[in-house]
């Protein structure tokens, strides 16, 4: 349960309050393997050979392969399972969903066939770069550590400390007891709602000493919690490429991106003797962003049947609205030996709606480069590498000044993660196709990252997973007709997680439960029709 000290320094100046975290930004940034069933079929191991609309997002040079016109739509059935384990308690969840997971269209325009210059093609693909769907849950006594109980509440007194020492420097108190706390820039939402629930008490240190808070714990917490994430992010290409002597391929992808993510998390602590509280905590981040994708393909030799690709994507900008209310329920003993139930509702304090908090992100640069291989027409062999590194990404106000603590904080918690894609497609006849692939994906969490807020942040889901490596298997089989076209695909993903309800600081160390071990799949079976003309 100890863990070292984190070497970020809480910065208590903020220039607004706000909730978001390197958490928040890993889960946009990291897009997953989807497309085309022929794609997915392979692994996405085509930045190289070309030829498939799907590769339009991963080396725009695929696309001038292209020597007719395409038009491609695809269907995905997904299962999305989590089975956690806490000190020995197992809890299984499932998500279920069918979603649209592809539509493309490219155009080809022949030039000449022997000008340099030989096609100029236009694409458009729509697909799912990333699904949210899935749920978790977990159940234990959260321990003690240097004879102190460890608690969400601790954390709820740390962020009221934190304020009141920073602000009776200007000789300033909060009233903890107000509405208005919640429209406060200064304020941490998670010590308001913990103070107005009688889940910490102010200590008075004498005349002229800031005042604390500490958490009241009567007992060790036997704590529940559960999430629900939902939304996706929906990404739109737009291709132009060129092929030159049917021998160097470049292309320019422009990408949009439509963002809507959903987390709700319910977590509970019951201390016994009928004393205990829950908190709710809604949110929604929202909001679309753009990048710039530059690819080349070359075949080093006339008709080679070995093609060398290269691309590199911009960071995305995006233009995020974070939303978020919290619902805390306690009973505690406030006077006399009878628990008393308190509700503090910031959707009801705050007159009828939730908090609102605009914010940019910008993602990290992407290098691919990738290998593709071709024996005659019944072989094709793609294998590539892709590098980015989280720790670059950057958090910015609206005004385009720096949110400097959750930059920091991403540098602190995130690492540079390499992608390895490798992929077959063997036709035994012309008409049909045997495909195979697979993904590795390293962790993009450091070994000892932990979530923290400002102490002026609105945000109260204080539970993080810190994901590790990351495998993907596929399969596929594909029928081509003269013009007419079907793939099926099978993708199965799985990595490991460690899941913490929350972060301590005791005696200046960072602390948290015992690592909840989470292991997460998902199941895809993607149905790809299509017309080539």
């Amino acid at each position: 349960m100890k863990r070292g000290i984190f070497t970020a320094l809480i910065t208590l100046v903020m220039a607004n309050a706000s909730a978001q975290t390197a958490y928040d930004a890993q889960a946009i940034a990291q897009k997953e393997l989807n497309g085309t069933a022929r794609f997915v079929g392979m692994g996405g191991a085509m930045s190289a050979l070309g030829g498939d609309v799907s590769t339009i997002a991963t080396n725009p040079a695929g696309v001038a392969i292209y020597r007719s016109n395409d038009a491609t739509l695809t269907l995905g059935y997904s299962i999305t399972g989590t089975e956690s384990d806490y000190l020995g308690s197992s809890i299984v969840n499932d998500k279920y969903r069918f979603s649209l997971d592809n539509v493309g269209l490219v155009i080809s325009n022949k030039v000449g066939n022997v000008t340099p210059l030989r096609y100029v093609n236009f694409g458009f693909n729509y697909h799912k770069s990333k699904s949210f769907y899935r749920n978790m849950s977990m159940q234990g006594m959260m321990g003690m550590f240097d004879g102190m109980y460890i608690s969400q509440a601790r954390y709820m007194a740390q962020q009221a400390s934190n304020n009141q020492a920073w602000l009776n420097q200007y000789g300033e108190q909060f009233n903890y007891g107000s509405a208005d706390i919640y429209t406060d820039n200064d304020a941490g939402w998670l010590g308001a709602i913990g103070y107005q629930g009688w889940l910490i008490d102010e200590i008075d240190n004498g005349e002229g000493k800031p005042y604390t808070y500490e958490p009241y714990l009567p007992d060790e917490a036997d704590a529940y919690f559960q999430s629900k994430e939902r939304g996706g992010i929906d990404q739109f290409d737009f291709n132009i490429s060129f092929n030159f002597h049917e021998r160097f391929y470049f292309g320019a992808t422009l990408g949009a991106y439509a963002v809507d993510y959903h987390k709700n998390t319910f977590y509970d602590e019951d201390f016994g003797n009928g004393e205990g509280y829950s908190l709710e905590s809604f949110n929604r981040i929202h909001g679309s962003g753009v990048d710039l994708k530059l690819g080349a393909i070359v075949r080093p030799f006339e008709y080679s049947p070995l093609r060398i690709g290269l691309s590199i994507h911009t960071p995305i900008f995006y233009e995020l609205t974070y939303t978020t209310g919290a619902l805390l329920q306690s009973d505690m003993v406030i006077d006399g030996d009878t628990p008393q139930k308190v509700v503090v509702d910031t959707y009801e304090e705050l007159g009828g709606r939730d908090m609102e908090r605009d914010f940019n992100l910008q993602t990290p640069w992407l290098f691919n480069v990738s290998l593709g291989y071709t024996v005659g027409n019944f072989l094709a062999l793609g294998a590539e590498y892709e590098y980015e590194d989280f720790s670059t990404m950057k958090f910015k106000y609206p005004d385009n000044m720096e949110m400097a603590f959750e930059t920091d904080e991403v540098g602190y918690t995130l690492k540079g993660v390499s992608t390895y894609r490798f992929g077959a497609e063997l036709k035994p006849i012309p008409e049909f196709a045997l495909r195979a692939g697979y993904n590795f994906s390293s962790a993009a969490f450091r070994e000892d990252a932990i979530k923290l807020f400002p102490d002026n942040s609105i945000g109260t889901d204080t539970d993080f997973s810190n994901t590790k490596d990351m495998s993907t298997y596929t399969l596929g089989v594909g029928y081509r007709g003269n013009a007419f076209y079907a793939d099926v695909a099978f993708k199965y993903s799985a990595y490991e997680s460690d899941f913490y309800p929350f972060v301590n600081e005791i005696d200046n160390t960072f602390v948290t439960p015992e690592a909840t071990k989470v292991n997460n799949n998902r199941t895809q079976v993607l149905f790809t029709l299509g017309y080539r003309f």
